[in-house]
């Protein structure tokens, strides 16, 4: 009996993580082309719509966003945008929470994305995997008389959520592997296989300085 309990959650290991990838992907095609359908209904005739045009729309519209950020009367307006939202209770809470998690997908922009990969050696001994997402932290460095802070976000196994430590350059250990797979291995609680990459210790520089 415990072979076969054992040989069946073999199977579910293999099958979830393949049929939930499988299942947000249809989700958010599907829910993609529901929203984009009903908008290009409302400009072109149903005639005209052919099934897969509200995905393609939905992808040209990022594209078009995606390049129209960095444009300065953009940033200026999302800037405003930022601003009246932090002053309306509850929404500022959500809208934050959720626009700072978003800047933990990879941007290209080096002032937003996770830069590196760093080891903490806490107290008591034991190491905290941790990204840098800031090398320069002025702003509290005049208040702790330490130049050298540094803002690591150190996820939380098997959750979304994580703390944020601000340590000194000279604490931390760089190392030599991808955040993507530094990532998984952090919120999986060290069960996924780390083979990318090795520590390269004694390195004090998180931000390759």
């Amino acid at each position: 009996m415990k072979t076969l309990s054992n040989v069946l959650m073999k199977g579910l290991a293999t099958v979830l993580p393949i049929a939930l990838t499988v299942y947000a992907i249809v989700w958010l095609l599907t829910t993609a082309e529901s929203v984009m359908h009903r908008v290009i209904t409302l400009m072109l005739p149903a005639s005209l719509y052919w099934p897969g045009l509200g995905i393609v729309s939905g992808l040209v519209l990022l594209f078009a966003i995606g390049s129209a950020v960095n444009a300065y009367l953009v940033r200026r307006v999302l800037g405003v945008w930022d601003r009246f939202l932090a002053r309306i209770p509850v929404v500022k809470t959500v809208y934050g929470a959720i626009r700072d998690m978003t800047r933990l997908l990879p941007s290209g922009d080096t002032h937003r994305d996770l830069q590196s990969v760093v080891l903490w050696k806490s107290n008591a001994g034991a190491y905290l995997l941790g990204f840098v997402t800031r090398d320069n932290l002025p702003e509290l460095a005049r208040s702790v008389g330490h130049d050298e802070l540094v803002a690591v976000y150190v996820p939380l196994s098997y959750m979304i959520g994580g703390v944020t430590l601000y340590l000194p350059r000279t604490e931390l250990v760089l190392v030599d592997m991808p955040v993507e797979s530094a990532m998984r291995l952090a919120i999986t609680g060290g069960m996924s296989a780390m083979n990318e990459g090795a520590a390269r210790h004694g390195d004090p520089n998180p931000a390759g300085r």
